[in-house]
C-alpha cells in the first residue's frame, strides 16, 4: 500500500505522522511511504533521515494527496486537505467532527473513509490513540497555567507551590480521566494544594488510594464546582464524552465567583469546550480574557512539545496503521472491532452516532456502513 504523510498546516502545529522509525517499519513490511519535503524538520526529523528509512520525499501536500491510497495524519485536515481526499482512500487521524460541521460536511462530500485516532478503542473501554496525547495535554494544562498566573502575563501573581511561609496555590481539575490525572500529578509535583472532581466513584476511590490523600477528590455537583471555583487559582477542564462535545461544566456567571486574575485552561477545548466562555485559540495567541479570568484554549495543545508528541503519539498509531496498510481498511476493521470504533465516515456515511445528534444529521452503524458499502445505505 502506497501510505501518505503531508505537513501539517494548523497554526504553529510541528508533529507529524510517522516517525523515521515508523517508515522503516512500513517499508519493512513491502509498503510505499511518501513523505512531503520538510514535514517533521521542525522537531529534528530531516528529510535525509526519511529517505534513509526507505521514504519517498514529496514535492508537495498536493503530491503526497495524489500519490497515496491512506493518509497519515496527525491533526483533523483542514479545508483545502479535506478537498484533495478522494473515493478510494483512507485518512487516519485525529477528527474530532463533534463541534466541527464544516470538517464533517466536506468530509462526507469526499467519499474517502476517514478513521478518528480518538474514537478507536481498547480494553476496558481505553481510548489507546487518545491516551498519549492525554497524558502530554494534563501535563502541559499545568505548566501553562503555572506561567499564565504570573504578573507580567495578567494573571494574579500566584506560585502554584508556593515558598515556606506562603500558602500554595490551589488547582481545580475537572474530570479524573487520563488528562486529569495527568494533570493533578504535575501539579501535586509543583507543590501545589489539588482538588480533583469526577463522577466515578470508583475513580475517585483509585486516585486517592493511590496519592494517599494528597490529591483531594470529590464528586462533581455543580455545588462543588461552584465552592471550589471561589478559591481555585486554576482550573483544568479535562472532560471527555468520547466523540461528542463536552459538557459546559462552568458558564459565564460562575466566572464571577473566581478571583481575578485566575486561569482557566480549558483541555477539552477539541471537542467544544467544557466552560461555556471557550473558544479555541493557537500556540500564536493563546489566552484571552472574560470577565477578569484569563483563559488558555489551545486546541492543539501538545503541538506545543511536538517531538515528544509525535512519538508518543507514533508509538501507539503504527500498529494500527501497520494493520490498515497489511490487509485494507475494510478487511482490518472488519477483523478489529476496536479499529472499526474508530471509523467516523465511510464513503460519504456518517458512523458516530454523537456527532449525528450534535449536527442533525443521519446516522448509520459501523458495521452496516461497511457491509453495504457506505453511499449504498439508505439513510
Amino acid at each position: 500500500m502506497r501510505v501518505g504523510v503531508p505537513k501539517e498546516i494548523k497554526n504553529h502545529e510541528y508533529r507529524i505522522g510517522l516517525t523515521p522509525a515508523g517508515v522503516r517499519e512500513l517499508v519493512a513490511a513491502g509498503h510505499q511511504v511518501l513523505v512531503e519535503t520538510q514535514g517533521g524538520a521542525a522537531i529534528g526529523f530531516d528529510d535525509a533521515q526519511y529517505v534513509e528509512a526507505g521514504a519517498e520525499i514529496a514535492a508537495d501536500a498536493e503530491a503526497v494527496f495524489a500519490g497515496s491510497e491512506l493518509i497519515v495524519k496527525v491533526k483533523e485536515p483542514q479545508p483545502e486537505e479535506c478537498k484533495r481526499l478522494r473515493s478510494d482512500q483512507t485518512l487516519f487521524t485525529y477528527l474530532h467532527l463533534a463541534p466541527d460541521p464544516e470538517q464533517t460536511k466536506l468530509l462526507l462530500a469526499s467519499g474517502a473513509t476517514c478513521i478518528a485516532y480518538e474514537t478507536v478503542t481498547g480494553p476496558n473501554h481505553s481510548l489507546p490513540l487518545l491516551a498519549p496525547m492525554s497524558e502530554v495535554a494534563g501535563r502541559m494544562s499545568v505548566q501553562e497555567a503555572a506561567q499564565c498566573l504570573e504578573k507580567s502575563k495578567g494573571g494574579s501573581g500566584v506560585l502554584l507551590g508556593g515558598v515556606p511561609g506562603v500558602e500554595a496555590g490551589k488547582v481545580l481539575v475537572l474530570g479524573g480521566g487520563v488528562v486529569g490525572l495527568n494533570a493533578a500529578r504535575m501539579a501535586l509535583g509543583l507543590g501545589a494544594d489539588v482538588t480533583l472532581l469526577d463522577r466515578s466513584l470508583p475513580r475517585l476511590r483509585q486516585i486517592d488510594e493511590l496519592y494517599d490523600g494528597r490529591i483531594k477528590t470529590l464528586y462533581s455537583t455543580t455545588d462543588a464546582i461552584e465552592s471550589q471555583l471561589k478559591i481555585a487559582d486554576a482550573v483544568i477542564g479535562a472532560v471527555l464524552i468520547p466523540g461528542a462535545s463536552a459538557p459546559k461544566l462552568v458558564t459565564r456567571k460562575m466566572l464571577g465567583l473566581m478571583k481575578p486574575g485566575s486561569v482557566l485552561v480549558d483541555v477539552a477545548i477539541d471537542q467544544g469546550g467544557c466552560f461555556e466562555t471557550s473558544h479555541a485559540t493557537t500556540h500564536q495567541d493563546p489566552t484571552y480574557v472574560v470577565d477578569g479570568i484569563i483563559h488558555y484554549c489551545v486546541a492543539n495543545m501538545p503541538g506545543g512539545v511536538a517531538r515528544t508528541s509525535t512519538q508518543a503519539l507514533t508509538n501507539a498509531t503504527l500498529p494500527f496503521v501497520l494493520n490498515i496498510a497489511n490487509k485494507g481498511a475494510e478487511a482490518a476493521m472488519s477483523a478489529d472491532a476496536h479499529l472499526l470504533n474508530g471509523l467516523n465516515i465511510y464513503r460519504g456515511v456518517l458512523t458516530v452516532e454523537a456527532v449525528a445528534e450534535a449536527q442533525g444529521l443521519n446516522y448509520v452503524a459501523p458495521a452496516d456502513a461497511l457491509k453495504h458499502g457506505g453511499l449504498q445505505v439508505s439513510a
